[in-house]
Formats: structure tokens, sequence, C-alpha cells
């Protein structure tokens, strides 16, 4: 079986997370795990502490999906925040506790929206990008950007989308107008030197609109692409 492990987003729980797996599941010999977030885990990575705390959690469900799975390396998946973390989570050094050397398990990072360029990015975040540009890790690991494009006129994007996306574009560093999924633009999503998989109609997530990128419309798209 191939093990996939799945980190979620900035405040978003586990269940948004189960249909993506059992879709992933039902493709044959892929066994899914979703590392467990609550949300106050998730305002605990205002923190290196709390990061590391996270990432421990990381590897350990990593290390239990390759034992289900017969030692086999493991494809990661991270939504928004989280694809920013498990580049940290692959590097030998970068943050004590934190920085695991999981390219020793893992062959391919997904990320789904992630914020890896900002201007105003968090301390953290804004770390990871400094000590680890682009795919620090390869050629071991794989590196796969998934960016959406979001017609905020459409009936697709909600009202806070509408509202808000202008602004988190210029926070990020780009145009009001560029594309982008509601609250990442592209050019922020595109880890330099990834693979890039840019998806129309998908928002960030559930509260930006729908698809987003874990519905099993948009999962069908990228995972197919991700692993050609």
């Amino acid at each position: 079986m191939q093990p996939v492990v799945v980190l979620g987003g900035f405040l978003i729980t586990d269940e948004a997370y189960r249909p993506m797996a059992q879709w992933l599941h039902g493709q044959g010999d892929i066994d899914v795990s979703v590392v467990h977030a609550s949300r106050l885990d998730w305002l605990l990575t205002s923190s290196a502490w709390g990061w590391q705390r996270l990432l421990q959690r990381v590897d350990q469900t990593v290390r239990q999906a390759r034992r289900r799975c017969a030692g086999k390396p493991v494809t990661l998946i991270g939504h928004s925040s989280g694809g920013v973390m498990l580049r940290l989570y692959l590097a030998e050094r970068g943050l004590e506790g934190a920085s695991l050397n999981g390219r020793q398990l893992c062959n391919r990072l997904i990320c789904l929206g992630s914020p890896h360029q900002a201007k105003r990015a968090t301390r953290l975040r804004a770390m990871v990008d400094r000590l680890l540009p682009g795919c620090a890790c390869a050629p071991e690991v794989d590196y796969v950007s998934v960016a959406g494009h979001l017609d905020l006129a459409s009936a697709q994007a909600s009202g806070f989308a509408r509202r808000s996306a202008a602004n988190s574009y210029k926070q990020i560093g780009a145009k009001p107008e560029d594309p982008g999924d509601g609250l990442v633009p592209v050019s922020s999503a595109w880890l330099k030197g990834s693979k890039l998989i840019e998806l129309e109609a998908t928002a960030h997530g559930g509260l930006f609109g729908q698809p987003w990128y874990g519905s099993i419309e948009r999962v069908s798209q990228w995972w197919p692409q991700a692993n050609s």
C-alpha cells in the first residue's frame, strides 16, 4: 500500500479532510492518515513550541503509516499553512524539534494553496522560506504546488472571499486583481522549482467558496497530476 499523511490548514479541523481521505483510499492500495490538529493546536503554532509539538505529531503519524505499509516512503499532503510546516518537517536543520529529517521517510510533498512567499508572513513561516528556499530537500523529495483560481464575481465565491481577498493578496505581496483562491494568490502558492498544478474555479477552503482543494471534484483533478 502507498502511505499518505495529510496535515491540514490553520484552524481547520480533521473532519474537513475526511472526504478527501476516503476518496484517496478508494483509489486502490492507498493508506491515508490525517494528522489530528484541534483549533487549540493551531493557535499554539504562534510559537516555535507549537510548531515543534504539531510536527512531532506528524512524525509519529508518518512512522505509523510506514509500519503499516512495509516501510514504503510516505506522500505528504499539506493544505495552506500545513504545506509550509511540512517543508520544515522534511529538513535536517532549521528549527530544533520541528526539523525532523522527514526526507528520510517521505518522497513527495503536495502543497494545496500554501502561502510559501508573503511580505507579511508570520515569523516562523518567513523563517522556513529563508532557511529552506524552494525545493530544499530535492531530489530526495518531489515537490508539487497546487494553486487555485477563484473568480470572485462568480457564485462559487463566498461573500467573505469577496470582501477579504483583495486585502489578503496585498498583504502577501500580490496585486488585488492577481489570480488566487480567495486567500492565497497563485504567485505565493507556487514553491519555486516545484511542479505547479493550477486549478480553475477552486477556493482556498469552504469559508472562501466551493469547490475547494479538498472537494472530491478537485482532489480527482490534482491527485493524478501530482503523481504523473
